[in-house]
């Protein structure tokens, strides 16, 4: 149980510096509505995850089934959706969440 807790974290922990990033970084920016029509019909990719990050902004993670294309995204409180992450070998896993202390 302690490892797959660890592991958990530290997804959590790169999901969140990934977030940050968006301010550090030249932005991949567009509407939302033409971020998610672009990741349907380019890469397959629908949302499986979705979290409050910093400021108002939302962070959603989209992924493909059938390829394993994923990619992270935040949405602005205006509205922009900015693109921060993409990979492959994206993979659903279906573990419990470590009881509540």
């Amino acid at each position: 149980m302690k490892p797959t807790f660890i592991k958990m974290t530290m997804g959590l922990g790169l999901m969140v510096l990934a977030a940050q990033q968006l301010y550090a970084q030249p932005r991949q920016c567009a509407p939302r509505d033409d971020v998610i029509q672009r990741l349907a019909e380019n890469y397959g990719e629908t949302r499986r995850g979705i979290g409050i990050a910093r400021q108002g902004a939302v962070m959603e993670l989209f992924a493909s089934g059938s390829t394993g294309s994923w990619t992270i995204t935040v949405t602005l409180p205006d509205g922009v959706t900015c693109l921060i992450a993409s990979g492959q070998a994206f993979e659903t896993l279906a573990e419990a969440l470590p009881p509540n202390a």
